[in-house]
Formats: structure tokens, C-alpha cells, sequence
């Protein structure tokens, strides 16, 4: 941007034309007509982060002189390079402003011919300004504290969904306060989330971030040949052999692309990648591939309720509308379990965490953090946090990491220099003001208790199937793990007979025409693999519906 201020209008349209004239194919030109309207309009260009190379202000104005504007024009744009229109007499004005405001240069009205006396300063001044510039951050920026759960929330919801972020945490950078006074929104609840155009949300939903950064809202039908429930492994694997194979797909997802397992910093066993990858990496690949076949993504709605209607099944999402399907897959993946202690639910997402929260990685640089758990994935977040935090503790349960954790990994954690490995452990109690600062842990028999430092903690302890919205429509076992196949004929758990003359497929559940696929079905494998797997099996389940009749 190059910003021109004069208070005559003839002299701001001369100024502007020859501004245009020779700079216009490489930046914006910006005219105000007074100091004010200018200082406004830089307040807005630094929220929508524009950067601005060039102030050209006229120094003879009356309600605000060039100096004045520009000792406040400084603040908002430090490296902006600044010249000064002034007449013959105020030659002692341009002297005050180069010692005042550190003007570059003073240019004499009038400045005819510009092509002698104007372009070959504002080349000068331009040229110098591009040699330092580097472009600035274009996606959006979040404005919170770092021990706020709704920071946090929005940080995880925009790093999972692989929204391009900067992070302003307001007690350690300079500029997060300054972002707040620019939007005029010091006393707004936050996070604040500014868009790159200049505008803001305060403390939003997830539901109202998702249309604003280009995640789908709404199905573009109500009637789908295939609807998925749940984007993790299982469910991209279904919306990729589902759409590659001519069928009409929707999925739907609460959260994010990935699952669980979008929120593992590194997989290591997954098949034809030998150095491994993250589970936002492989998130990322899925969703592009899904989507490159023709299905739809319906992000940031979560099913509610599920029902079995004349040719069809029909699925509730939480907006209370409703889309139909000729089949269905569950594929809901677990949720992390929560950990029962007191302190704990009051400090989660206050330094208390659930899943890796690759997030927080940054924060906890320096730190002493420990991660709860002793099965893969809280292996593989302990050697992630260790390239970060001063010292990485794992608390585990049980006697040792054997019973539950793959060997390779096992021993990549245990020759980690900074991480510390404590069996027979478990948290009793989370203390902190505001955000964790300390744990009491005891030895299994609750015997001998130890108070501990710690600036962050992640859990890792088991999960859960979120299945209660099937609550009395699908077979579940004691756990809330769907039935299917085989397991359900053999439970039978209501007496009640199979509607159907056939048998229900590999994985379909008690409802003809829904499938279940990945770590939510009872009986699944709980890997990566298994779970890719079982969402190509369930779409080949739904070929074999349709060959046998439909519904």
C-alpha cells in the first residue's frame, strides 16, 4: 500500500493520478483527506494485517499537521518508509519532522514534472522499503491467553482442520494487546479470531468458524447413496473407495479429518511409509484423495439420532435437520477417556489435556509437562513433546511398558534422553490457580503420595465409544462397541430375531443397511491399519446390500 494524505481535494486527486501512474501495477494506492479519515483507514489495513510501504503526507493541514499524523501513523506502521509534502516555507517544518518522526524525505509542492522531481525519490524510498520487506502472514490470527480451554479449543479446531494460523498469546507477544485495541474489542470475551480481511468473532463456536474458513455447512442434497458417520481412518477409507466407485457420498464429522489418530504426532507401523508420518499428514492426504473422487464433507455437525425408514435411513444432526441415505456406515472411532481425579475436569484445557494437542507443543517448550498413559499412543506423544519440553515424564499404571506398547516403540522411549518412566504410578489429584502447576501421584495401593511440578499434562488412558445417540436402534455390547456380523447372531442380547431371510454381512449391524467400520465396531484391531481397512471391507458390504435387494 502507499497511503497519500493531503486536505485538498484537487492536490489528493494530482497526487493519487501520479501515484497511480507509475506504481499502480505493483501497489494499492490508498487517499485520505484528512489525518483522521488516514489514521483509520491504517488502523484497518494493520487488522487485516496489509503491510503499507510508503506514507506521503502533506505537512500544511488544519486539523492534524503531517507531523502529528505521522508520530501516530509510526505506531501502527514502524517500517514504512515517510515523505513530506511541504511548500517553501516550511522548510523548518521538514527539518522538525525528520529529527521528530524520522522523515526520509521532504518533497516541495508543486512536484510537476513528477518523471524529474517525485518518481526518482519515491523509487529510492520504495526500493529501499522492498529490500527489507517480507511478506506478511496472510491466514488468520487468534488473540487469547494460553491457559484459557477456549483458546485452546480453537487453536485445536483450527490445527486439525489444517486452517493456516498465528497464534498471539497475550502475556508473551508484544502485539496481541495492540490487535485488540485495533478491532476495538479490549472488553470482548476471547479468543478473538481475526479473519484476513479485518474482520473478527469473539469466543466463537466451532459452528460459526467452520463456514467463515471454507469447511462445508450444509449437504448439497438431502439424499445420498452412501452416508459415512465419522472421518477418522475407517471413514475416509469408506469416503474414498465409497466416491471411486460411482457412489454418491456423504460424511459427516463433529470435529475434524483424522479422528483420534489425526491427533497422533507420529505413526511409525503404517504400512508404505517406512519413516513414518503424523495423523494430520495422513488426514490431510485422505480428505484430498476423498474429495478428488467426488464425495462431501459435512464438518462441524455431529449425528443425533439414527433411523430406519421405508427405502431409506435417515440420520438427525444436531442443527435439527435430517439426510437420508441408501446406506449407512458408524465409523465414530473412540473418544479418549476421561481421567476421574479432583482438580482435573476444572484445569482441562488449562494445562490439562486429552490426545497429543500437537498445539501445545510450542507452549511447553522449556517446561516440565508428563503424559499420562502407557499404550502406543502415549509412547509415541512422549518422544513428540521431548523435542520440546525440558523433561518429559511418563506415568503408567501398570508394572511396566510391555503389556501395552509395541516393543520398537518401547525402546525409542525408554533411550530418550529426557524422558522419565514411571511405572506403578496413578494421578490422584491436579492442583493449580487457574492452570495446572502441580499433581499428587500415588503408588497403586495409595500408600505413599508425591507431590509433583508439572506445567502441562496429556492423557492417554483408554477410550470410549461415543455411541449413546444409537442408544436403542443398534446392538451394542456392555461397553457402547456396535455389534456386527457374526458377533451380533452369536449375542442375540434382546431375542430379538434378524429381519431378513439373508444374514447380516461381515460388518453390518442390527439395522439392514448399516455398517459399522474401525475402532467404534465391537471386536476391531484399535490400529490404523485395521481400521483403513475396515472402511474399504464396509463399502464392499454395501455392494453386496445392494446386490441382495436393498433394504
Amino acid at each position: 500500500m502507499i497511503l497519500s494524505l493531503d486536505d485538498d481535494a484537487e492536490v489528493l486527486r494530482a497526487i493519487a493520478r501520479d501515484l497511480r501512474q507509475a506504481y499502480g501495477d505493483r501497489f494499492r494506492i490508498v487517499r485520505a483527506g484528512s489525518g483522521e479519515r488516514a489514521l483509520d483507514a491504517l488502523r484497518q489495513l494493520k487488522l487485516a494485517n496489509e503491510p503499507v510501504a510508503l506514507l506521503l503526507v502533506d505537512q500544511r493541514m488544519p486539523e492534524m499537521t503531517g507531523i502529528e499524523f505521522l508520530e501516530q501513523a509510526v505506531a501502527l506502521f514502524p517500517d514504512a518508509r515517510r515523505a513530506l509534502l511541504t511548500a517553501y516555507a516550511d522548510t523548518d517544518a521538514a527539518i522538525q519532522a525528520i529529527n521528530a518522526v524520522r522523515v526520509d524525505y521532504y518533497l516541495l509542492k508543486p512536484w510537476d514534472p513528477p518523471e524529474s522531481r517525485l518518481y526518482p525519490v519515491l523509487d529510492d524510498l520504495l526500493d529501499d522499503w522492498m529490500a527489507g520487506y517480507r511478506p506478511a502472514f496472510e491466514g488468520v490470527r487468534l488473540v487469547g491467553h494460553r491457559w484459557s480451554a477456549e483458546s485452546h479449543r480453537v487453536r485445536d479446531f483450527f490445527a486439525r482442520n489444517q486452517v493456516p494460523f498465528r497464534w498471539h498469546d497475550l502475556t508473551t507477544d508484544a502485539e496481541a494487546a495492540g490487535l485488540l485495541a485495533l478491532a476495538d474489542a479490549d472488553d470482548a470475551p476471547l479468543p478473538l479470531v481475526i479473519f484476513p480481511d479485518g474482520t473478527w468473532l469473539s469466543a466463537p463456536a466451532n459452528t460459526d468458524l467452520a463456514p467463515r474458513v471454507g469447511l462445508r455447512g450444509t449437504p448439497e442434497v438431502p439424499f445420498y447413496d452412501l452416508l459415512i458417520v465419522g472421518a477418522g481412518p475407517a471413514g475416509l477409507a469408506a469416503a474414498v473407495y465409497g466416491a471411486s466407485e460411482g457412489l454418491h457420498t456423504l460424511l459427516v464429522e463433529r470435529d475434524a479429518a483424522g479422528g483420534q489418530a489425526g491427533m497422533s504426532s507420529r505413526i511409525e507401523n503404517y504400512l508404505g511409509f517406512p519413516g513414518g508420518l503424523s495423523g494430520n499428514d495422513l488426514a490431510r492426504r485422505a480428505l484430498t484423495q476423498a474429495q478428488r473422487f467426488g464425495a462431501e464433507f459435512l464438518l462441524t455437525r455431529e449425528a443425533t439420532h439414527l433411523q430406519h425408514r421405508e427405502g431409506s435411513i435417515t440420520v438427525g444432526l444436531d442443527d435439527g435437520s435430517e439426510v437420508g441415505a441408501a446406506s449407512v456406515i458408524i465409523a465414530t472411532g473412540v473418544s479418549y477417556r476421561r481421567l476421574e481425579a479432583p482438580g482435573v475436569e476444572e484445569l482441562t484445557g488449562r494445562g490439562i489435556y486429552y490426545g497429543a494437542a500437537m498445539t501445545e507443543a510450542e507452549s511447553v517448550r522449556g517446561e516440565r509437562i508428563c503424559i499420562v498413559g502407557g499404550a502406543n499412543s502415549a509412547g509415541q506423544a512422549a518422544l513428540h513433546f521431548a523435542d520440546y519440553a525440558r523433561e518429559v515424564t511418563l506415568l503408567v499404571r501398570g508394572p511396566s511398558l510391555d503389556a501395552s506398547m509395541s516393543r520398537y516403540l518401547v525402546e525409542r522411549v525408554e533411550g530418550a534422553p529426557n524422558v522419565e518412566v514411571r511405572c506403578n504410578v496413578s494421578v490422584l489429584e491436579a492442583r493449580g490457580e487457574g492452570h495446572l502447576e502441580s499433581l499428587v501421584i500415588c503408588d497403586p495401593d495409595g500408600g505413599r503420595l508425591e507431590t509433583v511440578h508439572m506445567d502441562a499434562m496429556f492423557v492417554f488412558i483408554g477410550a470410549t465409544p461415543p455411541t449413546n445417540w444409537l442408544a436403542g436402534g443398534l446392538e451394542r455390547d456392555d461397553h457402547g462397541y456396535i455389534l456386527t456380523g457374526q458377533d451380533l447372531v452369536a449375542a442375540d442380547r434382546t431375542n430379538r430375531t434378524w429381519p431378513l431371510d439373508r444374514a447380516p454381512f461381515l460388518l453390518e449391524t442390527s439395522v439392514p443397511g448399516v455398517f459399522s467400520a474401525g475402532d467404534v465396531r465391537h471386536g476391531s484391531g484399535k490400529r490404523v491399519a485395521a481400521a483403513v481397512g475396515e472402511g474399504a471391507m464396509a463399502v464392499m458390504s454395501v455392494w453386496q446390500q445392494r446386490a441382495a435387494g436393498g433394504l
